[in-house]
């Protein structure tokens, strides 16, 4: 059976880097960023590219069945039995979507939601500050932040009443977060 756990936070919160890292520190354990996977879609060149750029360079939400179907062929794809997926689900749509798939099948299990908690102020100075492409301006990244905190509450709630709901502070320090969260992962796999 694979385990699956997701990494949420704002734009800006530093979950991509965390969930690289303890990839990179433990051969046991496969990383996607769904905003990695659209951007190399993108990057292809591909009609699905195409289409998923005029989403993200908005900084919209990518259509569900485009973003499940890219999760689902990754969870499928993936070399070990542990992964972790980071900025996914986004909207209650999604968490639905995501939701639906893994009752129908049994082959994965959802272990935990990690959510990687910033203040809107260290968002916008991380995300600006990396400026690594046409979605790191500011006009973007206030769209992107209210289409993250927007469905929030609702996620936080639902997770947190099948308790797989696990925050931790993104303030500190990569090494404290990565520790963090690592130590967390590993009580759990």
């Amino acid at each position: 059976m694979k385990k699956l756990f997701l990494i949420i936070g704002a734009p800006g919160s530093g979950k991509t880097t965390d969930a690289e890292l303890i990839a990179k520190q433990n051969d046991k354990i496969t990383h996607y960023s769904t905003g990695d996977m659209l951007r190399a879609e993108v990057a292809s060149g591909s009609k699905l590219g195409s289409e998923i750029d005029n989403y993200i360079s908005k900084g919209l939400i990518v259509p569900i069945k485009i973003a499940i179907e890219t999760i689902v062929n990754a969870i499928k794809n993936a070399p070990t039995d542990i992964i972790i997926i980071d900025g996914y689900p986004r909207s209650m749509e999604q968490l639905n979507a995501l939701d639906e798939y893994l009752h129908a099948d049994s082959s994965l299990e959802l272990i935990s939601v990690i959510e990687v908690n910033v203040s809107e102020e260290t968002a916008r100075d991380r995300v600006l500050g990396r400026n690594r492409g046409a979605d790191d301006n500011t006009e973007v990244f206030d769209n992107r932040m209210k289409v993250y905190t927007e469905p929030l509450a609702d996620i936080e709630a639902f997770y947190k009443a099948k308790n797989l709901l696990h925050v931790i502070s993104g303030e500190g320090t990569i090494e404290t977060i990565v520790s963090e969260m690592q130590d967390f992962i590993n009580s759990k796999i």
